[in-house]
């Protein structure tokens, strides 16, 4: 297998000597850093159950030559499909092998640490959303990318949906006029809000529970924060907003070209008696600058009890609602719909974005061409900070005046303990 790295670095090398290297032209594969169509990758996956086992499905059909996770069970049904892959509960192992991509799905707390040391390497890296538990977290990985090139991913799968597709390219048209406002809501998840309070207890023999806590705090083992429900706490998850907010608003950032927020207020409760500590309902106000041509826009989340005002008109549970000067369009995952003002029939504007392969193929697919992805981290990153931000908010109980550039709340020093969270002793995110 050809090494993605060595192949990166010599050509660079060639290039800085200013050598026109005459074989290069008779090797296709190593142009641009692509690879063969006919080879297939040498991946590793980091968390390989619930979503991650969605996404070792959609790489599935490359050489999965090494499968990571703290909990053995999980680890061996995942394996009995891929009986020549490595098995391994630290995901630093995974490196000792030779490797053309990674995937990581683990729980929001690891993301950056998988993700970082990939990109390090001069690898592709597919990672589930939001992609960081830190927006300092976020911004390392931006550097990063800027300074590799990696061909990069993030999974939030709906952005390779056609009617997102569909839905931008009518925004982008003016088929509404100027937007400038966003409303983006769903009913709560229930699971969000059980909260079970349960006593501390010892780890199964399947697990290994420092890995799994890796650099957040020390707790002793509870079921009620380990697996699905690390969501619940916030040195683990985000909540709601952390787990959707990269599948809704994808579309109002994709749509209107929205960078980073300058005000951001939440309102929430938790709304129930358990020992969790996300919201169950939630409100935040962002406020995003003009950009260019185009007006500020305000974009407010709700999810729970809280619905903003204007959503009813349609009669919609969920989805993504733009204003225009020219009338509405809601969307959903898979459907929009469009009212004009003055009551005539939108006319669809012919489709200029091209139609994706699929979330999983197209990143493959940018690996062996060295093309592009829909939902690179360099778009991912900005669009994760957004929903980071409104838990921000929410949990210090104030508006937050955000200066991106410097990365600070301008109003609210405190924010800096979340804003670059503290690691555990022995833990550290060098970049």
């Amino acid at each position: 297998m050809y090494d993605v790295q060595s192949r990166r670095e010599f050509l660079k090398a060639v290039a800085a000597l200013g050598v026109a290297y005459p074989a290069v032209s008779h090797l296709p594969a190593l142009a641009n850093n692509a690879i063969s169509p006919n080879e297939k990758l040498d991946i590793a996956v980091v968390g390989v159950a619930a979503r991650g086992r969605a996404n070792l499905n959609g790489v599935a059909g490359e050489n999965i030559v090494a499968l990571c996770d703290i909990d053995s069970v999980r680890l061996n049904e995942a394996a009995a499909d891929f009986p020549s892959a490595a098995l391994y509960d630290d995901y630093r192992r995974i490196f000792d092998h030779k490797l053309d991509a990674v995937v990581c799905s683990t729980p929001d707390h690891m993301h950056a640490f998988v993700v970082c040391e990939a990109l390090k390497r001069g690898l592709p890296v597919y990672c589930e959303k939001p992609l960081t538990h830190s927006i300092s977290e976020a911004r390392k990985i931006l550097k990063l990318v800027k300074e590799h090139n990696n061909i990069t991913q993030m999974g939030n799968q709906i952005h390779s949906s056609g009617n997102y597709r569909r839905v931008v390219e009518q925004i982008q048209s003016g088929v509404i006029g100027d937007v400038r406002q966003v409303l983006v809501f769903m009913p709560p998840v229930e699971h969000f809000a059980v909260g079970t309070r349960v006593e501390e207890s010892t780890p199964p023999e399947t697990v290994n529970y420092d890995m799994w806590l890796g650099p957040a705090p020390y707790r002793p083992f509870h079921t009620s924060h380990f697996h699905f429900d690390w969501r619940y706490w916030w040195d683990f998850g985000g909540g709601q907003l952390a787990d959707f907010w990269c599948h809704y608003s994808d579309l109002a950032y994709w749509a209107l070209d929205l960078k980073y927020p300058t005000r951001i207020s939440a309102v929430g409760e938790k709304g129930h008696d358990g020992a969790n500590e996300v919201p169950k309902h939630l409100q935040v106000t962002y406020d995003f600058p003009a950009r260019g041509s185009k007006p500020p826009v305000k974009l407010i989340w709700s999810h729970g009890k809280f619905k903003p005002e204007g959503a009813e008109v349609l009669d919609k549970p969920n989805g993504v609602l733009f204003e225009g000067d020219k009338g509405r369009l809601w969307s959903d995952y898979s459907n929009h719909q469009i009212v004009l003002q003055d009551g005539s029939e939108a006319v669809p504007v012919k489709p200029f974005i091209a139609d994706s392969i699929g979330h999983h193929a197209e990143w493959l697919e940018a690996i062996r061409t060295n093309g592009t992805t829909g939902s690179p981290f360099s778009y991912g990153a900005v669009l994760t900070e957004g929903g980071l931000l409104g838990n921000m908010s929410y949990r210090l109980g104030k508006e937050i005046e955000w200066d991106a550039e410097a990365m600070k709340a301008t109003n609210a020093p405190e924010a800096d303990a979340i804003i670059s969270r503290e690691y555990r002793e022995g833990w550290s995110l060098d970049v």
